[in-house]
């Protein structure tokens, strides 16, 4: 939608609210509803004020210590929120109601460097000093449930009613009777300027996907934020819940298998990895050199790790093949379509920072000058050998933080403001007691 469309829009009476939403650290949509009138008459051109501390909160949204750009001492004060409207779109699940995204910025107009689309404009900058671009895909699996997001609160998320009572990966028989849901979702999608391509059942009771044709690393990112928060208002709106947690239970997780390919700026833009093998091997020689200690930009959560299991389809170790699902990196496609697929990531990523992590290290196999290892044949999970994935969050946090390649990409001050993010993740978990402590030590213990 363009700004002259939202103006006849509004003039009609088709729209009247437009949401201004930035991303924060866990991916999630944050922002305002705009009366069409206000956007149009200020925002549009001036932006809108938000506190800062949008880039500072955990998952509860509560206020917690070790942040730099925001604190009570620093008194919490505004960023401006900068429509793109190059991201204008209807919602069409939400009646008269359009939607932009924002770029996060200080008062004086400087990024707010922790942002995570700014931290993926720095990466996609370097990029362009090489006259390359990114194009990428995401593919997000979740899981559906018969009870309503209320619900599911009230039982303790115990006990819920799964969509499907049984595997239905690739079934049309079982992915039918989740159907109106999942047409309304591609439906909607695609009424908001995304191109869908298919959708499918997965493993888990309930899982299904829906997948979107690639787009440059921009677009992908905030239309995967966009998706995430609508799918989940779509469901609400049909009475029903669904989950992109990484690891719902000790079935198969909720993937973000991330496709990326390299162009160059000829016009149109050529497929970088097909006419250049050579760059091709070092980007991934790159990605296979930092996976570990980029780990914490494709897996934020505690939660995150319990996903990573053997014989699950989510990777374990550090390893390449050639269409072998049980790699990390899994390389796809040929001629044009030649790319390669980060299978580490779950459905809880932050898209733009999994997507810069991704720029960075392959930046770094480029500079270094890397070269590719032979690919694995067989059983990756059998390689016991090669190096693992970080089991933990507290593993991944300690190999960023003594990342130089992620200092260089990234700055310091990015790096110190995500490591907090993990150590706040950390403490609240620690202090946390689980049902599986109450069941396990309650009366035998």
């Amino acid at each position: 939608m363009t700004l002259d469309e939202l103006k006849a829009a509004v003039a009609a009476g088709r729209i009247d609210t437009v949401l201004l939403a930035m991303t924060d650290m866990q991916g999630r949509l944050q922002g305002k509803r705009l009366t069409a009138t206000h956007f149009l008459g200020e925002v549009a051109a001036h932006g809108a004020e938000g506190c800062n501390y949008l880039l500072a909160v955990d998952v509860d949204m509560r206020t917690v210590e070790g942040y730099e750009m925001s604190s009570w001492e620093r008194g919490y004060s505004d960023m401006v929120l900068l429509a793109d409207l190059d991201t204008l779109r209807p919602v069409p699940w939400q009646e008269g109601t359009a939607m932009c995204l924002a770029d996060v910025a200080w008062p004086d107009r400087s990024d707010v460097l922790a942002s995570p689309r700014q931290i993926l404009r720095r990466q996609l900058a370097r990029l362009a000093e090489r006259g390359w671009s990114a194009n990428a895909g995401t593919e997000l699996e979740f899981i559906v449930f018969l009870d309503t997001y209320e619900e599911a609160w009230h039982k303790g998320y115990r006990d819920l009613r799964p969509a499907n009572l049984y595997n239905v990966d690739y079934s049309l028989l079982g992915t039918a009777r989740v159907e109106p849901l999942i047409r309304h979702i591609r439906n909607s999608m695609a009424a908001a300027g995304m191109v869908v391509e298919d959708s499918k059942g997965e493993c888990n009771y309930g899982q299904h996907e829906i997948n979107f044709r690639y787009a440059d690393a921009l677009r992908t990112a905030d239309e995967h934020a966009i998706y995430k928060n609508g799918a989940k208002e779509i469901a609400a709106a049909d009475g029903m819940a669904i989950t992109f947690m990484a690891k719902l239970d000790e079935r198969e997780g909720n993937s973000c298998h991330i496709h990326f390919s390299l162009a160059d700026d000829s016009d149109p833009p050529t497929p970088l990895f097909a006419r250049d093998d050579a760059v091709f091997k070092s980007f991934l020689a790159g990605q296979l050199a930092c996976l570990r200690e980029m780990t914490l930009m494709l897996a934020p959560h505690i939660n995150s790790y319990k996903r990573f299991a053997a014989g699950s389809f989510a990777p374990t170790t550090v390893a390449w093949g050639h269409d072998n699902r049980t790699c990390s990196l899994r390389v796809v496609g040929h001629g044009a379509g030649k790319r390669f697929e980060n299978r580490v990531g779950g459905a809880d990523l932050n898209p733009y920072l999994a997507l810069s992590a991704i720029i960075a290290s392959g930046l770094h196999g480029i500079e270094a000058g890397l070269e590719l290892e032979p690919a694995l044949e067989g059983n990756a999970y059998a390689a016991q050998e090669r190096a693992q994935l970080p089991a933990t969050l507290r593993d991944a946090r300690e190999l960023f933080a003594d990342s130089e390649v992620a200092r260089e990409a990234f700055g310091q001050e990015v790096v110190a403001h995500y490591l907090n993010a993990a150590d706040v993740e950390l403490e609240a978990f620690q202090a946390a007691v689980t049902d599986w402590e109450r069941v396990r030590g309650f009366e035998r213990l």
